[in-house]
């Protein structure tokens, strides 16, 4: 019977460290304080098996020499993450987060389009309207089949972004399932540059804005409260908000978003896994409280433009009009592992305040408006206009 050292348990407790999302630091395992030992007695008893099996490996694999304990350790880790049956947990190796982490600070390079995974495939959620992704003509729900050529049948979501992304002006060339109809399209995209600004308004025949939210970022808060000011001093009557292929972004950022428009109450509850609710509400001095407005909705949009919509939908804010959206409501974080990789999971699922799941059900609008199959028209965007002008009288 094989005997377990001191490398066993140390890589042992690395990798439910690495599961759970804490660090070696934070919980004193190395640098003194804590005895590795007594940590260990607190797993569950079917981890000793991972130690065991490592031991094993040394002592009498025909290859023992060459083991790598790095690729071993993120090898079980993405296999605990595969065996919790979470379509948005994953393992980022250290240059694959440290990419996310330049993102976080503004550096963006790539098609423009928010990836996720629905039904077990990797789909577009939405490209980012006026970028290299939406130009090349790629739709919400499309189903990546390969890139460049190749599947991308068990890859993780995380490698399959890596793989789009990449330095403005070179190629990419995705194979696609279209939603609608099933056919398959390779599509050639040019990467290039894809803009941070997630908020535009442009004003409209009869004093109407089109306030277009792209994104909701660290930023969008202020984006808004320009635009706002801006419609105020062009003496606009009306607002058609429009979260069309808006992939979401920041908790925070669509708390601030929706407080322009809705004055108190909640704006949506998480539950997390075990029951434990928390509440998010309005915040006080919006610009646009009393503003007659319309929100516009399709099937990319997703995540925190879902709760922009369920909030709106449950104060009786607005009418929207549009399809019923992706249905993107679970809680992901991304956990910093202590060699500089990452992993990430769910942690809790958003409702809106009526108290309505978002994950896997999304929002239905109070009106159902396909979109337009001509690219010169908008169907979605005139009838929001119509009924606005209704609205204020025009």
């Amino acid at each position: 019977m094989p005997r377990f050292g001191l490398w066993p348990s140390l890589f042992l407790l690395m990798l439910v460290l690495a599961a759970t999302g804490l660090s070696a630091a934070a919980c004193g395992v190395f640098g003194g304080g804590t005895d590795d030992a007594a940590a260990l007695e607190e797993l569950p008893p079917e981890f000793v098996k991972l130690a065991e099996v490592w031991e094993l490996l040394e002592q009498e694999h025909i290859d023992a020499a060459t083991l790598n304990p790095e690729a071993a350790a993120e090898g079980a880790i993405r296999g605990m993450l595969d065996s919790i049956n979470d379509p948005h947990a994953a393992y980022l190796a250290l240059d694959q987060y440290s990419r996310m982490r330049q993102d976080i600070q503004g550096y963006f390079e790539g098609i423009g389009a928010e990836v996720g995974v629905l039904n077990g495939m990797i789909t577009i959620i939405a490209p980012i309207p006026d970028t290299p992704a939406d130009e090349a003509g790629v739709l919400p729900r499309d189903v990546i089949l390969q890139i460049d050529g190749e599947s991308t049948e068990g890859l993780e979501l995380f490698e399959v972004i890596n793989r789009i992304r990449g330095q403005k002006g070179t190629i990419v060339r995705l194979l696609v399932r279209r939603d609608r109809t099933g056919e398959t399209e390779e599509l050639e995209i040019v990467r290039g540059v894809i803009p941070l600004e997630s908020v535009r308004l442009t004003m409209l025949v009869g004093r109407i804005g089109h306030l277009r939210v792209t994104s909701f970022s660290g930023t969008s808060k202020e984006e808004l409260q320009r635009a706002l000011e801006r419609f105020q001093r062009s003496k606009g009557l009306g607002l058609v908000v429009d979260i069309r292929n808006n992939p979401g972004g920041l908790l925070s950022s669509v708390v601030e978003v929706t407080s322009q428009f809705v004055g108190e109450g909640l704006v949506l509850y998480q539950l997390d896994g075990r029951g434990n609710r928390r509440d998010w509400n309005a915040e006080p001095d919006g610009l646009a409280l009393d503003v007659p407005m319309v929100v516009l909705m399709n099937q990319g949009s997703a995540s925190a433009s879902e709760v922009f919509a369920g909030a709106i939908m449950h104060h009786g804010r607005a009418e929207t009009i549009g399809v019923t959206t992706y249905g993107k409501g679970s809680v992901n974080n991304l956990w910093p592992l202590t060699d500089g990789s990452a992993v990430n999971f769910t942690v809790g699922r958003w409702y809106t305040p009526s108290g309505m799941l978002i994950e896997g059900e999304g929002v239905t609008p109070d009106i159902i408006q396909e979109a337009s199959e001509d690219d010169s028209e908008d169907a979605q965007l005139d009838l929001a206009i119509e009924r606005l002008t209704k609205l204020i009288g025009n």
